[in-house]
């Protein structure tokens, strides 16, 4: 009958309830349990069970370059980084709000370091993050224009709860890839949250995005609804 009950767990992909059922019976937990604990932890380690892995997949969607966290930042002097800052963007409450972040700073600060540790507090949250380089980003959307997949690319992003666009602002956009950094923002703002990171001060994005009357609607939706992070000191891989 035990073995049947565990079968029939795994058909119906309970396998939180399964594995702790298992537990219990191989004596591996030797309390005696009422008929509700019993149910009560069953049902717990299957919620449990289905967070983890509902995060997990969160993580592995997002695409992050490299793992970052929010408790291992550095808050040296010399990095002017506002600690208050960063702990009230870790409850994520600006993400429901749609705010989005900028940081920026020169090379090696920790720029793409915060931006995702964000991200990955962000899907600890249950929110879904994409993460992407803004060379790759725009590259693919260039090919995805030839190829007919644009619309798809574009339809995952402004899916996103929170969008990440790293090393933003190292190459000139031109009129076409001005207009599809337009184009995710317009998706977004007042929607969703994006963070970009990048080697520039917000105020020379204007030397990245040439066309003016661009540039101005893509600041416009930018900056007024952002907190804004300006890292400083010395390279942190030097550091290293």
């Amino acid at each position: 009958m035990n073995q049947s009950t565990l079968n029939k767990l795994n058909q119906m992909h309970l396998w939180g309830m399964e594995a702790t059922l298992k537990g219990i019976m191989s004596n591996v937990r030797n309390d005696n349990l009422t008929a509700d604990e019993l149910v009560e932890l069953l049902v717990q380690s299957e919620w449990e069970y289905r967070e983890n892995q509902k995060i997990e997949r969160c993580l592995n969607n997002a695409a992050f370059r490299y793992q970052a966290f929010i408790d291992n930042i550095d808050y040296s002097p010399g990095r002017k980084l506002d600690k208050n800052l960063i702990m009230r963007l870790a409850d994520c409450s600006y993400i429901d709000r749609a705010e989005n972040v900028i940081i920026t700073g020169a090379t090696g600060v920790g720029k793409s370091y915060i931006a995702t540790a964000l991200g990955h507090q962000a899907c600890l949250k249950g929110k879904k993050v994409l993460y992407r380089n803004a060379q790759k980003l725009f590259t693919l959307l260039r090919i995805s224009r030839a190829d007919g997949s644009y619309i798809k690319e574009m339809s995952k992003i402004e899916k996103k709860d929170v969008f990440i666009i790293d090393d933003f602002g190292l190459e000139v956009l031109d009129h076409k890839t001005s207009l599809m950094l337009l184009e995710i923002l317009e998706d977004r703002i007042g929607k969703k949250t994006t963070i970009i990171a990048s080697q520039l001060p917000y105020e020379k994005w204007y030397d990245v995005i040439t066309e003016k009357t661009i540039a101005d609607a893509i600041m416009d939706r930018l900056i007024n609804s952002s907190h804004k992070i300006a890292l400083q000191g010395e390279s942190m891989r030097k550091k290293k």
